[in-house]
């Protein structure tokens, strides 16, 4: 039941304001681009929210933060279209590179931001949208609003359940603390007050990453600690040595929980 006195805009503000600040910088995410699209290929999380989205051979879609192209280019032998939207140009450039090598010409690449406007960037309607572990923003309210206006059929939003892929402990060794972000159920929540109501699925990840030794690990978990320093880079790598466990010829972290993701969509009325 959704509490009619909670602005649950406004707690989503709240919880996401410092996250949201540095992750609407573009050069965040360039610097992570090559990382971020090697885990995303091998995490599982595409298979699993295609079979969700069972995307249809007629679609035009509508990709908000695409990154490389985690489901753009997967989409591409399946839709009929696809606009790709991302604020980061190492992304885009690795997307237009995958686009080439794959041998793709569905995809419409747009260097742009969930703020920018839409029409100037040329972006018309399209029978999907999907805003795929991307509502970097401010005012989720408008996100919403501004996916409904550009979807003719449908949108597709996932997020985060509990902490998502951060693992709070290593946030935690190196003397920061935990912030956690924002819950799937605040979005849905404000998905009712605005009178939507939205299937839910989840997407679960238990596979444990299996590292090859301790700079491997760090170098792994390096982006939960934004601009870690040296200091916390030395007191990251010692609690690693200690917490690390073997596992066959490689490492592991020991009590790691599932990767969850809620998948929220609902038909355009």
């Amino acid at each position: 039941m959704v509490l009619p006195d909670i602005d649950w805009n406004e707690v989503w503000r709240t919880i996401q304001a410092e996250k949201h600040a540095l992750r609407r910088d573009p050069r965040f995410w360039d610097k992570r681009a090559p990382d971020f699209t090697r885990h995303a290929a091998a995490s599982g999380y595409i298979g699993r929210f295609m079979a969700i989205m069972e995307p249809q051979p007629d679609w035009s879609v509508l990709d908000i933060g695409s990154a490389a192209g985690t489901l753009a280019v997967p989409l591409a032998s399946v839709v009929n279209r696809i606009t790709a939207i991302d604020p980061s140009n190492a992304m885009l450039v690795l997307l237009e590179k995958r686009c080439q090598k794959q041998g793709i010409t569905n995809i419409d690449i747009v260097n742009g931001r969930w703020e920018d406007d839409w029409d100037e960037l040329g972006i018309g309607v399209h029978d999907v949208a999907v805003a795929s572990r991307s509502l970097v923003v401010e005012d989720l309210r408008g996100a919403i609003l501004k996916l409904q206006r550009y979807a003719r059929r449908r949108t597709y939003i996932s997020t985060l359940v509990d902490d998502g892929p951060h693992d709070r402990r290593i946030v935690e060794a190196v003397g920061r603390p935990f912030r956690p972000g924002a819950d799937y159920i605040v979005v849905y929540n404000l998905l009712r007050q605005m009178g939507i109501h939205a299937n839910v699925a989840f997407i679960i990840q238990r596979k444990e990453k299996i590292y090859t030794d301790v700079e491997d690990a760090l170098n792994s978990m390096r982006w939960m600690v934004h601009e870690i320093s040296a200091e916390e880079e030395e007191k990251l790598r010692s609690y690693l040595t200690d917490a690390l466990i073997r596992e066959g010829e490689g490492w592991k972290m020991p009590g790691r929980r599932p990767v969850r993701w809620a998948v929220l969509w609902w038909e355009k009325e």
